[in-house]
């Protein structure tokens, strides 16, 4: 039975199915092994933790025209299939990796994508790097009033959403720091709340935010109206006058040309 190995954005529901099946693949599944030595004894092996497997395949075939040996619905255009790729690459965007008929299941990152043209066929041939992925569980610090909770599945442990009740003087760049470690993911937290944060400038005491894991934040929230002239306007202050005076900045530009 021909094996087929894809793709498939989870988020998105983005599938890539490789268009021919690579002759061969391995992946690495490994323990961290600790040696030391101990005086009488000598060495002797410990485990040390697991290790995130890893998997590279090489002469992945991306024809510029269709073989007989192509993978049903398989498409001769070598640079769309590496343009996502390349995409998932550049984004850090966990996919899932499948290879049907066989365990192989895995989430990863994809690492690197190498590629080159050779025989003059226009046939492009490239070697995909794959990490196996892992969702990172931020520890929860308790904060000081506001609180925040996590909760765990009773089965697997596995850390699940989170929430958080606003304080005052919170921010959600505040929040997004504080229980990602990024404030610039304020957009996508507001994003994750849509139904009760309409503006990302404007949160509430009282309020409370869903925190989901950080890879299933959706999308940012497109910036609140006073963001988007904040941008488009200076602000200066005229002491002759006593007035503060905001003018566009392309009028700015247009003054100065």
């Amino acid at each position: 039975m021909r094996r087929i190995l894809s793709f498939l954005d989870e988020k998105t529901g983005r599938e890539l199915v490789l268009p021919v099946t690579p002759a061969s693949y391995e992946w690495d599944h490994a323990n961290r092994v600790e040696s030391i030595q101990l005086d009488q004894i000598g060495e002797i092996n410990l485990p040390g933790g697991k290790l995130m497997g890893r998997c590279t395949l090489s002469n992945v075939l991306l024809p510029a025209k269709l073989y007989s040996f192509c993978n049903p619905g398989a498409s001769a255009t070598p640079y769309v299939y590496l343009e996502q790729l390349e995409r998932w690459c550049d984004a850090g965007t966990p996919v899932r990796w499948l290879v049907s008929g066989t365990p192989t299941n895995a989430r990863v990152l994809i690492e690197s994508v190498q590629y080159g043209e050779r025989d003059g066929t226009n046939d492009v041939y490239a070697t995909i790097v794959l990490r196996q992925y892992q969702t990172p569980e931020t520890p929860v610090l308790a904060a000081s009033g506001g609180g925040a909770q996590t909760a765990r599945d009773a089965g697997t442990g596995a850390a699940q959403q989170r929430t958080y009740t606003v304080e005052r003087g919170d921010t959600l760049w505040g929040i997004s720091q504080k229980f990602y470690g990024d404030g610039s993911l304020y957009g996508r937290v507001a994003a994750a709340n849509s139904a009760t944060v309409k503006n990302p400038d404007l949160i509430y005491p009282g309020q409370v935010l869903e925190l989901p894991p950080r890879d299933e934040l959706p999308a940012a929230m497109p910036p609140s109206t006073s963001r988007k002239i904040a941008k488009e306007t200076k602000t200066t202050y005229d002491p002759a006058a006593n007035v503060w005076k905001m003018q566009l900045k392309k009028e700015q530009a247009a003054m100065h040309r």
